[in-house]
């Protein structure tokens, strides 16, 4: 890739996760991480580039994740993806060809067609990997989001 974007942004479900959601009787709801995408976001910070999160899910889960690794921005509870986006764009002063997503499903695919610099983890659905510039060879909540950090950094 021949130029750094000045944001990355990620889903969570689908692409640091597995996708499944796990609930106990208790109603405690469970996520499962994998390390090596904590790892994406230190390379990112380690060039200078602020990562995002933006999910339609919200929860104290990826509010705790997202904390312990110092991600910059967290927007939960979203049904518009690209209006967030723009919006966090219009705050920095930088544009969409400068931002760099990663999601694996439907409500993924405004963004994805609208960033300079888009991916999709190997078990996106069809119609996102379809769109995008990137496949990561791992699946997501396996290192997903690393392996698309550091595909950018290359």
């Amino acid at each position: 890739m021949n130029i750094i974007p000045k944001l990355i942004l990620t889903d969570i479900d689908g692409v640091w996760t597995d996708g499944s959601m796990y609930y106990d009787q208790t109603g405690n709801e469970w996520k499962r991480f994998h390390t090596y995408d904590s790892a994406g976001v230190l390379l990112a910070h380690q060039h200078g580039i602020p990562v995002g999160i933006i999910t339609g899910e919200d929860t104290r889960i990826v509010e705790r994740r997202a904390a312990k690794l110092k991600v910059d921005y967290v927007f939960q509870g979203i049904n518009d993806k690209l209006e967030t986006a723009i919006s966090l764009c219009n705050k920095l002063g930088i544009t969409l060809d400068e931002v760099a997503y990663i999601g694996d499903d439907i409500p993924d695919l405004p963004l994805l067609k609208a960033v300079g610099f888009s991916g999709a983890p190997a078990n996106a659905i069809k119609a996102v990997k379809d769109e995008v510039g990137y496949v990561t060879v791992i699946q997501g909540g396996k290192g997903a989001f690393r392996e698309f950090v550091e595909n950018l950094l290359k």
